[in-house]
């Protein structure tokens, strides 16, 4: 991973423009991205989320951050049905189009999720881009959207509990624990956790997978 500057909020009108530079920085390179991102394996994410799903099939899963629609093929071809979620524009209109799917334009930090919906709800490599002082929020939000006992999926870059731009790019980084207390808080269960790509050692993994369930108050 590249180094980033620690940078910690001193006002709040900072906090929108995370979103609105991050949401830029990838509208700019949307065709770049898919082309870098259109042939990553990240099976073993999705099978972590749905074998965890205890409705009946098919499920109703929620791609949040879907980015062009690579994994919401992969939902709907195991014949799920896939809804994306993505506050890029650009990305929007490319799952649309790769996917066939169900796709709603949303910023992260301006949520409006139907409740008590969704069986699972797949968080790969999105989450990181809320930041710290709005993730308690934004997690309640996702809970509220899932359907009692549904699953909550996250694959964030690892870090140390410290948050940052790198580049255009605004991201917020846990280490496991600081990330189990920020779930664990929103009203979720830890099911699993495990470092990625597999296979390698603990220094090569920069990133940390989750699966949660959410708890009924």
């Amino acid at each position: 991973m590249q180094p980033r500057s620690h940078h910690l909020f001193t006002r709040s009108g900072e906090i929108p423009e995370t979103s609105a530079r991050t949401l830029a920085h990838y509208g700019r390179r949307a065709a770049d991205f898919w082309a870098g991102t259109r042939d990553h394996d990240v099976s073993q994410n999705i099978g972590a989320l749905l074998r965890h799903i205890h409705a009946e099939p098919p499920f109703l899963v929620l791609d949040f951050g879907c980015g062009p629609g690579r994994d919401l093929v992969s939902f709907t071809s195991q014949g799920h049905r896939a809804i994306g979620l993505d506050g890029t524009e650009a990305f929007v209109a490319m799952a649309r189009a790769h996917s066939g799917c169900e796709v709603w334009h949303q910023d992260f930090l301006a949520l409006d999720l139907p409740e008590a919906t969704f069986d699972g709800i797949f968080a790969n490599a999105s989450l990181f881009h809320v930041p710290l002082a709005e993730t308690p929020r934004v997690l309640g939000q996702l809970r509220a959207a899932l359907k009692p006992g549904g699953v909550l999926f996250s694959s964030n870059p690892r870090g140390d509990n410290t948050e940052g731009w790198q580049g255009e790019r605004f991201g917020s980084y846990h280490d496991l624990e600081g990330w189990r207390r920020l779930v664990g808080a929103a009203g979720f269960e830890e099911l699993e956790h495990y470092f990625r790509p597999p296979g390698l050692p603990p220094a090569q993994q920069p990133w940390l997978a989750t699966v949660w369930r959410r708890l009924e108050k």
